[in-house]
């Protein structure tokens, strides 16, 4: 979060990596970058750095295919500064219909992109700090240790999961987070052994060993001393220690499914 501020900001949850176009490509080049990615809708128009339009695929339909960008962009931009508020940027996205905001600097050089599954990203972040510190100060409280907080990367093969079924049903939603870039982080414990406890995204590390991803994002709570935590000795007593470990069982043995049966077929 940027520093001295205590709310979000759209250099918090932008895209630092945007692919751009020139004035001067052509509609079919530009046209065959998009169709070849479920990612762009349309693009940034920069010279150098400076950005001085955004072309969509809208813009491209009727266009001649020699035609050059320039001659087809929207120069008439609606953007977001780094500084700005997510809450705000969020405001324009909603009122405008736009699906993402080209960044710029305050001399009008790109610096990011902000789409509405940022945005939403923010909001499905919120949440997790307060579960992170609520369990941090359990294990305080029970083991008298002291405990950090950290976000990084972490390898699912450093994963012990704690957790020994997920519902398949569930699965196919954690994919769609995934593929749109909506996905909570994991909330794992770094208890100085050689690999992580799994505490809270069963669900989402197994939807993402399923796509072939082997690492995501995590807040990592750091003890600071060695002790036997419970959910290692549930991991042990279950024989946990892979992703590969979890069950993946079906919807119709989720417990609230067979609750409503019993309700509707009762004996």
């Amino acid at each position: 979060m940027t520093e001295g501020s205590d709310k979000p900001r759209v250099a918090d949850y932008m895209t630092r990596d945007v692919a751009t176009v020139s004035p001067d490509d052509t509609v079919a080049a530009v046209a065959s970058r998009i169709a070849e990615t479920e990612e762009h809708s349309g693009l940034p128009v920069c010279e150098g750095r400076n950005c001085i339009g955004f072309v969509s695929a809208r813009d491209l339909l009727l266009a001649d295919d020699s035609a050059l960008v320039f001659t087809v962009m929207s120069d008439d931009l609606v953007v977001a500064h780094p500084d700005m508020a997510l809450s705000d940027a969020a405001r324009v996205i909603l009122r405008s219909g736009i699906q993402k905001l080209p960044v710029v600097d305050d001399a009008g050089n790109l610096t990011g992109i902000i789409a509405n599954t940022d945005v939403v990203r923010s909001q499905i972040e919120r949440a997790t700090p307060e579960k992170v510190g609520k369990l941090s100060r359990t294990l305080e409280n029970i083991h008298g240790v002291e405990t950090a907080e950290e976000r990084r990367r972490v390898a699912l093969a450093d994963l012990t999961p704690t957790q020994s079924k997920v519902y398949g049903d569930e699965l196919e939603g954690r994919r769609y987070e995934l593929e749109h870039g909506l996905t909570e982080p994991l909330v794992v414990i770094d208890n100085g052994g050689a690999k992580l406890l799994l505490a809270d995204g069963h669900h989402r590390v197994k939807a993402a060993a399923q796509s072939g991803i082997d690492e995501m994002d995590a807040y990592v709570i750091v003890v600071d001393e060695r002790v036997e935590l419970g959910m290692a000795q549930t991991a042990r007593n279950e024989g946990l220690s892979t992703i590969d470990d979890i069950a993946v069982v079906d919807y119709a043995h989720h417990p609230l499914i067979e609750s409503v049966e019993r309700l509707q077929n009762p004996e």
